[in-house]
């Protein structure tokens, strides 16, 4: 259950200890967690992720762990996704607030649907449906395989072609997409010779209805270029400016839609990216 607050204000600067709890991964755990925390701007948060708690003595020690963490002045936060009912119950014994991302919805969907759920964490990372599984996995093969415009093998096979100047996100992206929804994703990258006619590359000319740009804002883009390549003309601000207007417009002139990832988290990305390409979730 969650316990009371204690005098926590908006304004410290003591940072709120924060627990992801889960009987797999994490993943999903992290993710709803953080989505709630990012409500709060104002405030400052340690976080840890806790994945793999498979045994009620695992749970006690988790426990105690965030337990420990209470102060006089400081309540931890706990968000689980913990499917286990016996683990659940221990976890839920902690004198923090505890968030049950799972087992709080899970009632409504059993009365829903007439069905007892499985309760089981392989079944909530979808480990227990192997064709999910290998889709995923085939996925990410086909990702790492067609990075960054590696192999132009099998572009017809994509559901999706990322294409954008260098250091613009392709990357992280396509194996996000391919990890937590089984798509296919190639990535291509634009190089200056690209930008001499406006003409998409004629690699994926013929796969323009596949393709995706992303841009980014000169100074972003710059700031991380020059990280990997200090004191270069590739990571100048005027390149950087002159690749990102010439990406806009060719993205323009093609009809290829495009998101600019400058202040966009991987998971904003790939949501818009999904719906605006109306790409299905396979995974």
């Amino acid at each position: 259950m969650i316990g009371a607050m204690g005098p926590q204000d908006a304004a410290s600067d003591t940072p709120t200890p924060v627990f992801f709890l889960a009987g797999g991964t994490g993943i999903s755990a992290e993710t709803l967690g953080n989505l709630l925390l990012a409500q709060f701007p104002g405030l400052n948060f340690t976080r840890r992720k806790i994945p793999f708690i498979t045994s009620v003595e695992k749970a006690a020690e988790v426990m105690a762990e965030i337990d420990a963490a209470m102060t006089d002045s400081v309540t931890p936060l706990a968000f689980s996704t913990v499917s286990d009912d016996p683990i659940r119950q221990v976890l839920q014994g902690t004198q923090a607030a505890f968030i049950d991302l799972f087992g709080s919805h899970l009632d409504t969907v059993e009365r829903i649907l007439h069905v007892n759920a499985t309760h089981s964490a392989a079944a909530l990372h979808g480990v227990g449906d192997t064709l999910r599984y290998d889709r995923r996995m085939k996925a990410i093969e086909f990702a790492m395989d067609h990075d960054d415009g590696a192999s132009l093998r099998n572009l017809a096979q994509s559901d999706l072609i990322l294409v954008a100047p260098s250091r613009c996100g392709k990357t992280p992206t396509s194996m996000y997409l391919a990890l937590q929804h089984g798509l296919k994703v190639a990535n291509y990258p634009l190089v200056p010779e690209d930008f001499d006619t406006g003409d998409l590359p004629r690699p994926i000319a013929q796969f323009a209805d596949k393709c995706f740009g992303l841009l980014s804002t000169p100074a972003r883009l710059s700031q991380v270029r020059g990280e990997r390549r200090p004191g270069s003309t590739y990571a100048t601000l005027a390149q950087c400016s002159f690749e990102l207007r010439r990406a806009e417009a060719m993205y323009r002139a093609h009809r290829i839609p495009s998101i600019n990832s400058a202040k966009m988290s991987v998971e904003e990305m790939a949501a818009v990216i999904m719906q605006s390409s109306r790409l299905p979730d396979l995974a």
